[in-house]
């Protein structure tokens, strides 16, 4: 059952990362990388300060810091755990997907889904009852994942994956932002 899913992921890959084209490398090199989206955040900051005040937008700095922490620790650890080799790394894929960049790291799960999905529910069931269009805060998890498959960097479950557990755990951590709040 494991080989199945595992041929059914490298299938994917090579799907979905045969849809692009090298006049869109650059894009996708400078979507990969999170200082790109450093106006998209300061955006949401200013969102957020804007109806948290000070105090608690502090709060929502040091929630956020402590979900990457534990999210980019715990896909460092599966990493090590599993050992997966990352699609640019596996000799099966190498003739036949697109590389655009390479690293030496493991690939299960993919620490970038794991912690923008996080960021992104944790901002999002704050910000939904100020803001009507929330739900478009998504749209950073989507792409900047999609970003490592399109690499060559990571496999579609490595992305699902971290899609899962940074979505339980930005769901964790508001609930805890709620109930720390709601004390103080």
């Amino acid at each position: 059952m494991l080989e199945k899913i595992i041929h059914l992921d490298k299938q994917l890959l090579v799907f979905l990362n045969g849809l692009g084209s090298t006049s869109f490398d650059g894009l996708w090199l400078v979507i990969t990388n999170q200082l790109s989206w450093a106006p998209i955040f300061l955006l949401v900051f200013y969102l957020l300060q804007k109806k948290l005040g000070w105090k608690n937008f502090g709060y929502y700095i040091l929630f956020t810091a402590l979900l990457v922490l534990v999210c980019d620790q715990t896909a460092n650890l599966f990493k090590h755990t599993f050992e997966r080799l990352r699609p640019c790394n596996d000799e099966e894929l190498k003739g036949i997907i697109r590389i655009v960049k390479s690293s030496p790291s493991f690939s299960f799960f993919s620490g970038h889904a794991a912690n923008s999905m996080a960021t992104a529910v944790f901002s999002f069931n704050i910000l939904r009852k100020y803001y009507k269009h929330s739900y478009l805060l998504f749209l950073f998890p989507l792409i900047f994942a999609y970003s490592r498959i399109y690499l060559g960097l990571h496999f579609p479950g490595d992305v699902l994956t971290g899609y899962a557990f940074g979505a339980t755990f930005g769901f964790i951590c508001y609930k805890l932002y709620q109930k720390y709040i709601l004390k103080s």
